[in-house]
């Protein structure tokens, strides 16, 4: 099927004439659970368009998984991890099912600032899988489009009135499009258009320097 590329991609060409050889499916899916929890549950899935040979599982035909993963992550309202699942149905070497058990370091963890350090100290480098702290690292943001996303559809259901943010939502400020000197945040978000917290301050750490120089 020809490749239809919108007037305003201009940057976006035709690909060159080429073959595909290599195939990486990632889905991220989020659930509310009947329990009042949530789940957030990510696949990733490597293929090859041709046969070919492998270390430790032989001849690998087209199409076969040489990697196949799943995490399932059960958080609460706030995000917080309650329990946690780790599927390891294809993967390279046998040894590679001893990274699901450390896995299990992130229950407690928050899905939101600090999450890609979390992943990092519990299980980076040898202590981990690098193909499972891949697809945690964007389960957080999976997570915030399921939970605050679904809760505030079901909150205009019922006709309630949007909570009053004191503090801006945490994708504000965190790309281009939600600047907090930008339009889409003038025209969504006034309330915290030119936001800056005490901390973001250019003068904030001299100005606590210089407090504490006075007060000594």
């Amino acid at each position: 099927m020809e490749e239809v590329i919108p007037a305003h991609d201009v940057s976006w060409r035709a690909a060159a004439p080429r073959t595909q050889v290599h195939t990486r499916d990632v889905q991220y899916r989020g659930y509310r659970r009947d329990d009042g929890l949530w789940d957030i549950e990510a696949e990733l899935t490597d293929s090859k368009t041709y046969a070919h040979k492998t270390p430790d599982r032989g001849i690998l035909q087209a199409g076969d998984a040489v990697h196949g993963m799943k995490i399932r992550l059960t958080v609460d309202d706030d995000m917080k991890i309650t329990d946690m699942a780790v599927l390891m149905a294809s993967a390279p070497f046998p040894e590679c099912q001893q990274a699901k058990p450390p896995m299990s370091r992130l229950i407690g963890c928050t899905l939101g600032r600090g999450w890609r350090r979390a992943i990092e100290h519990a299980l980076g480098g040898t202590q981990g899988c690098a193909h499972l702290r891949e697809l945690l690292f964007n389960m957080a943001t999976a997570a915030y489009q399921t939970i605050p996303h679904y809760r505030n559809h079901l909150r205009r259901l019922a006709a309630k009135p949007d909570p009053v943010l004191k503090r801006p939502p945490p994708h504000v400020g965190q790309c281009l499009a939600w600047d907090f000197n930008g339009p889409v945040v003038k025209r969504h978000r006034p309330q915290f258009f030119g936001w800056k917290s005490h901390k973001d301050e250019p003068n904030a750490a001299s100005a606590v320097t210089n407090t504490e120089r006075t007060s000594r």
